[in-house]
């Protein structure tokens, strides 16, 4: 009773309760100051709430503050699509709601929805009028087939010596029919993998590859799908034999995708991320430290220093969500149960606030600074069974510089997606 009190006292002391998104927006710009990378979480993946308030911060950021591009944690294929279609390039796409409907990896409602699409007809409105376009890019490690075609199509476009050779070598996971699971049993238990020759492949590509004047970003579409190839190999046959270690992979790879990104738009550049709080949060300041596990909120705090990265974190207290009871499944729309008794949820709720926002710093990370539990929903669910592993042990002030919290969320609305592939 004792922590309860004083955490609601603590809340009730620092947070900033907000109407409406211009007052969030305002209250967080003046913080944010001159990082590098602002973090942009989600409590889940099937949330509008946390959809369109990260929307109204990216514009604002992006205006005001002069952000140059959008890195989400979606395949660099799909979302570079985006990016040719909002920075107005050569694209068959006529429209955003064409464009999004492509995302045809489950779960597509996590791009394919209707509140990216209207990030997605701001950023196209946007760019017309810039010299300097913002950027739309996928971070995830998942897309190995549709980063191999894309690989071997800039080699025909290219007429590249090289075309051969990476036919022949991506022939290699032709047997899997395009099943990463298939692909990790055989190279985990049978050491029938393809990274070998794969990698010498790349490697070889990259050093050989020529700058294309048509297409200034042909270049680094062709190093990141080279980056999600090598890495994907690994991630799939890590996930059959350690799950731990497949969770590192995905993640340095996400911030290696960034840094390639980033120095496309040169030295100064400056970067918006759309990923689950699971990624965004300091990994150091939850229990998957003693797992060994890290993520990219901990790697681009090492790698560029805490003073340039900025991790928002957001949650709620109830609500609805669209998320599956497996892998694979057809979406629902689930209930979002009252958050559990002694959670980091539950404590802002009774601070009886209503929508707020957190700042955390010098001043009040020391009350902040008990381990809680902090609820983080994927995308799959089961909510009548949220209390038994859905509440990540968290020292709330140092995995996030600011926190959103939102009372009550409802589900996102998704759009009709083809040529579904799981």
């Amino acid at each position: 009773m004792v922590l309860t009190k004083t955490i609601e006292a603590s809340i009730q002391k620092h947070a900033r309760p907000f109407k409406n998104s211009e007052e969030l927006t305002s209250a967080l710009i003046s913080e944010v100051g001159d990082v590098k990378y602002v973090l942009l979480g989600e409590a889940s993946h099937g949330t509008s709430e946390f959809y369109t308030n990260r929307t109204e911060i990216t514009k604002k950021l992006i205006v005001e503050k002069g952000f140059q591009f959008i890195a989400v944690e979606g395949d660099w294929p799909s979302c570079y699509e985006v990016n040719r279609y909002v920075k107005g390039y050569e694209t068959s796409y006529s429209s955003a709601k064409e464009v999004l409907q492509a995302f045809n990896r489950w779960p597509t409602w996590m791009w394919s929805n209707q509140e990216v699409l209207e990030l997605i007809e701001w950023l196209k409105e946007h760019n017309e009028t810039q010299e300097t376009k913002v950027g739309f890019y996928g971070l995830d490690v998942y897309s190995l087939w549709e980063s191999m075609e894309a690989i071997i199509s800039y080699l025909e476009k290219t007429q590249s010596p090289e075309l051969d050779r990476a036919k022949k070598a991506f022939e290699c996971f032709e047997p899997f029919h395009r099943k990463p699971e298939q692909y990790g049993v055989s190279a985990a238990l049978y050491g029938e993998d393809c990274r070998e020759e794969v990698l010498a492949l790349l490697q070889d590509m990259l050093a050989k590859r020529t700058t294309h004047t048509h297409d200034d970003e042909a270049n680094l579409n062709l190093v990141v799908n080279a980056l999600v190839t090598a890495n994907a190999e690994y991630y799939y046959e890590a996930m059959i034999t350690n799950d731990d270690q497949s969770w590192n992979i995905r993640d340095t790879h996400m911030v290696e995708a960034l840094e390639h990104v980033s120095n496309f738009y040169g030295e100064n550049s400056k970067g918006i991320v759309w990923e689950h709080n699971t990624h965004i949060g300091d990994a150091r300041a939850t229990d998957m430290a003693r797992s060994g596990l890290v993520n990219v909120g901990q790697l681009t705090r090492e790698k560029y220093g805490a003073d340039n990265v900025y991790a928002i974190g957001f949650g709620t207290y109830q609500g609805t969500v669209i998320a599956s009871t497996k892998w694979g499944s057809p979406f629902e729309i689930m209930p979002v149960p009252k958050a559990t008794k002694g959670s980091w949820e539950y404590y802002l709720h009774q601070a009886r606030l209503g929508n707020s926002l957190l700042i955390f710093n010098e001043e009040n990370e020391k009350e902040f600074a008990e381990t809680i539990g902090h609820r983080a929903i994927g995308v799959i669910y089961h909510p009548e069974y949220e209390h038994m592993g859905n509440y990540v042990p968290t020292i709330v002030s140092k995995r996030y510089n600011a926190f959103i919290y939102i009372e009550e969320t409802k589900a996102l609305t998704p759009i009709e997606v083809v040529n579904t592939i799981i």
